[in-house]
């Protein structure tokens, strides 16, 4: 097997998993605040539109992690740095 045939299998697993694993826990956690919040307006409905708004901005924050998750997978598989150490 070719060294450059053992980085490109390298680098999609290693994207592969990055992903699987990088985004198991934002959608627990997104769950988790989304089931949080449905409770808390249960609770105080009058502040329904503060909970909500509070609760957005929460998911856009635990969301930036599986973004950053899929950003490394893309480097990894169109990026990759040690692609142009074993071509030349």
């Amino acid at each position: 097997m070719s060294s450059d045939a053992l980085i490109g299998m390298v680098s999609i697993a290693t994207a592969g998993i990055t992903i699987a694993i990088g985004s198991i826990g934002p959608a627990l956690g997104e769950g988790r605040a989304l089931s949080e919040a449905l409770r808390a307006i249960a609770q105080q409905p009058d502040e329904a539109g503060t909970i909500t708004r509070t609760l957005f901005v929460g998911l856009a924050m635990v969301e930036s992690t599986a973004i950053y998750c899929f950003v490394v997978s893309m480097i990894l598989i169109y990026v990759n740095p040690f692609w142009n150490h074993f071509v030349s």
